[in-house]
């Protein structure tokens, strides 16, 4: 992978483990997600006429991708439910890299060099080290995790190839972004009525809009990324955001350093330096 394809991708990464800061850092943490969702389309819409239209070859895989984006805020609510987010978290973001390693070569027709698999491997390793550290959670919550996971290696390929169809990874970013909420809140009202969801948006808006910020961010870099080098080796390095979300929860969230965080961490670094070298 090129340096500057690496740079951008470990930006991304930052601003992934940032607005997942937000997030865990709310009280209504499905309703939280639902408002970085629409943070990101808020964000959006200003660029749209600036930008050229995605083309209407990519037009399926913008509505397919909110589909899958609107079951991925769903299981990770369902998952943070029934297990530690510990035990969670490290499931659905090393497990989905691997499936998309291994299934790359079919799905897309990439065959990765024995240098980036290895990098790849290793990512995902030092992320799922992390699940060692939390002892809470039984089959149900891995279950969940793992379909997850499932529905993030799905999304990964169908906004890969989205992108690198649309002519512009940019254009289909910010598109791709404003189906998402209208599913989001249009559940939410369904399930907890206009008034509740409302008044939490309208005392938090600040955490949709700055988390949005980030997340459209951090998936346009690793979309752009994917227009540039393999999709498993960027799905992989993005999963470095581990690193980034050890730091802001010891730094601001004031959470214990355990020895699985700082073996993860090296471990996590080690694949990214393969990744390089690869």
């Amino acid at each position: 992978m090129p340096p500057d394809v690496i740079a951008l991708v470990l930006l991304g990464a930052l601003l992934h483990a940032t607005w997942n800061a937000l997030v865990k850092a709310g009280t209504e943490k499905s309703l939280d997600a639902a408002m970085v969702s629409l943070g990101g389309a808020v964000v959006a819409l200003p660029f749209l006429p600036f930008l050229p239209m995605p083309g209407s070859e990519a037009v399926p895989y913008i509505l397919v991708s909110a589909l899958f984006q609107f079951a991925y805020f769903q299981l990770v609510a369902a998952a943070y439910r029934a297990g530690d987010i510990g035990l969670v978290y490290p499931l659905m973001r090393g497990v989905a890299p691997l499936l998309v390693a291994a299934t790359s070569s079919l799905v897309i027709g990439e065959k990765l060099t024995g240098g980036a698999l290895a990098g790849v491997m290793t990512i995902s390793a030092g992320v799922l080290t992390l699940a060692f550290e939390s002892r809470k959670g039984g089959r149900h919550a891995i279950t969940l995790a793992l379909l997850n996971a499932c529905v993030i290696a799905s999304y990964t390929y169908v906004d890969g190839i989205g992108a690198r169809i649309s002519a512009n990874a940019i254009s289909y970013t910010l598109w791709m972004a404003l189906l998402p909420p209208v599913l989001l809140f249009g559940w939410a009202f369904a399930r907890r009525g206009v008034k509740p969801v409302a008044r939490h948006v309208y005392g938090h808006w600040w955490r949709g809009l700055i988390g949005g910020a980030g997340s459209i961010g951090s998936y346009g870099l690793a979309l752009w990324a994917m227009t540039k080098a393999p999709v498993a080796t960027v799905a992989a390095l993005r999963e470095t955001a581990i690193l980034f979300a050890v730091v802001i929860s010891v730094v601001f969230l004031k959470e214990r350093v355990s020895a699985w965080r700082i073996i993860a961490a090296c471990i996590i670094a080690l694949g990214a330096l393969l990744l390089r070298l690869a």
